[in-house]
């Protein structure tokens, strides 16, 4: 069984408004909704989704992070630590990237199970992207990373990691700006919408 983390406690400082809550296309899904139907739709059904303090919990599987100020890794830390046992892999995905399409999730779950790899990480035009799918074997390993590298330090660790190329842009388009919401939205910038 796979598991995934949704990484939306940051501050989302650079956008000007919490990235998880901004629309992420014409039907009005948000980020994190839409990356949440994306898992469903791969099959993966046991998500937490990390959330700061004081934000408006989505539902039973939203995970407050008590410190998010502490860095991305105090974040996915928190969200293993909320994941029942007995998983074979773990997604840890960042809010920031909605658009990775169901055929990636589903292309990387393949992999891991093909190949038991410790770490499968997307790449497009040859660089590498998000989601991230770290095997059960590994999670230990998050807790012990230097938390100014973070879970890169992790994935830098396993030589024998699986980087798969997938035609899907999604996994490079990191929306932080609102000039990235523009581009790759197509839409009015929300730092002229409404901040609540």
């Amino acid at each position: 069984m796979i598991g995934a983390i949704v990484l939306a406690a940051g501050s989302s400082q650079r956008m000007g408004r919490p990235k998880a809550e901004l629309p992420s296309g014409p039907d009005g899904r948000t980020f994190v909704d839409r990356i949440v139907d994306t898992l469903a739709a791969s099959g993966v059904s046991v998500v937490r989704v990390v959330v700061a303090p004081g934000r408006t919990p989505r539902g039973v599987n939203d995970v407050v992070n008590p410190n998010p100020a502490a860095g991305m890794l105090s974040s996915v830390q928190c969200g293993v630590r909320a994941l029942p046992s007995g998983l074979d892999a773990v997604l840890v995905w960042p809010v920031d990237h909605p658009l990775v399409g169901r055929e990636t999730v589903v292309s990387m779950i393949k992999a891991f199970g093909e190949r038991q790899a410790p770490v499968v990480v997307p790449t497009y035009d040859g660089r590498r992207g998000h989601p991230v799918l770290f095997a059960a074997r590994v999670l230990p390993e998050l807790f012990s990373a230097d938390a100014t590298r973070g879970a890169a330090a992790v994935v830098h660790a396993h030589g024998d990691r699986v980087e798969l190329a997938v035609p899907d842009r999604g996994v490079r388009d990191d929306i932080d700006t609102p000039e990235d919401y523009a581009r790759l939205i197509d839409a009015p910038s929300p730092a002229s919408g409404p901040s609540s």
